[in-house]
């Protein structure tokens, strides 16, 4: 991990020295009297931020880890502090979240099941950022781990989505399936959407397109059962994108045309997140134009469509598919 900011080496400090100053039996006790209230606030910021809402669930994190210090209650600061870095990540704004990962790394040990594995959790995403992927996979490994031998089911299918992200390609497949059959064990159904998905694109990379269409149908499926319009505008896209690579071009451009339509419509309605897909979407509209022997259309797209990608901040990222989609495109216009 990197060094602590110097803004954070300040906080660091002043919370151990808080800490230090509760009176006996205070900082270290998951069962005390006030964390059903902090419990519950926990709670409604994990819903806001798995709502996508990374803004307000960050600010909530935020207040309730300084009542949790106030209060003495330990496991709550440390997911708090723990969360208000990864709803920084998210927005690509690590740099802001890595005092807040560093103040509930200062704390978090194994005492505490639920804050260290909710800090293994955030501390692995960091690492997954930094590129620093047999690091991250070993962090996601002790986090399975550790969530299996104490029951945190929930967490450890987290962690095993996690690994089929990280962990070398001969694991990710097996990774993959583990997250899906213990959320199929336990009911957690809202992990079904993400690991079928996850474990679809690994079998686009590995070129195996029937098994990915199988995988991200099912995705899909489970998206459908959501209330989100992202989720189920992202699985279309996936399952259309899949189809042209089968070849089946008719089918992939009625299916990425309707994907086109409702990211634009989302992005009019104020969803800054449809921009991608407005660019993704219309980005694969010209490889079927391409593919049907019309460069000239597929130019005209591809050209938009990295205006689109450009505005939604790919460059920044996705480095490495921004300048493959540039080299597409410069080769194209050289013709």
């Amino acid at each position: 991990m990197n060094r602590p900011t110097a803004v954070g080496a300040l906080c660091l400090a002043a919370t151990l020295a808080a800490f230090a100053l509760l009176p006996c039996g205070c900082g270290g006790d998951e069962g005390a009297s006030n964390q059903p209230t902090l419990e519950t606030r926990l709670a409604e910021a994990d819903q806001a931020f798995r709502n996508r809402q990374y803004d307000e669930a960050g600010v909530a994190y935020e207040a309730l880890a300084q009542d949790a210090l106030a209060a003495g209650d330990t496991t709550v600061y440390i997911e708090s502090c723990a969360m208000r870095a990864r709803s920084r990540l998210i927005l690509d704004r690590g740099h802001e979240g890595r005092p807040w990962l560093d103040l509930a790394g200062a704390l978090a040990d194994t005492s505490r099941p639920r804050g260290w594995s909710r800090y293994l959790g955030v501390r692995g995403r960091f690492e997954w950022q930094d590129e620093e992927l047999e690091t991250a996979a070993a962090t996601f490994r002790e986090m399975f781990d550790f969530c299996e031998k104490h029951e945190l089911h929930d967490r450890a299918v987290d962690a095993a989505h996690m690994l089929a992200l990280t962990a070398p390609p001969e694991e990710k497949f097996d990774w993959a399936m583990k997250g899906i059959e213990m959320a199929e064990r336990g009911g957690m159904r809202g992990w079904l959407g993400p690991l079928w998905n996850n474990l679809g694109w690994d079998y686009v990379d590995a070129g195996r397109y029937d098994d990915a269409l199988e995988a991200l149908t099912r995705a899909r499926e489970y998206h459908y059962e959501g209330t989100s319009e992202l989720p189920k505008l992202i699985a279309d896209y996936s399952v259309a994108h899949v189809t042209r690579l089968q070849g089946r071009l008719d089918e992939s451009e009625q299916a990425m045309r309707a994907v086109f339509d409702r990211a634009s419509r989302l992005r009019d309605e104020g969803q800054s997140d449809a921009l991608e897909w407005m660019g993704l979407s219309r980005w694969e509209l010209g490889e079927i134009a391409f593919s049907r022997g019309e460069p000239g259309l597929a130019l005209g797209m591809f050209q938009d469509a990295l205006g689109e990608l450009e505005e939604a901040g790919m460059p920044s990222w996705d480095p490495t598919d921004w300048e493959r989609r540039t080299t597409r495109l410069k080769e194209l216009e050289s013709r």
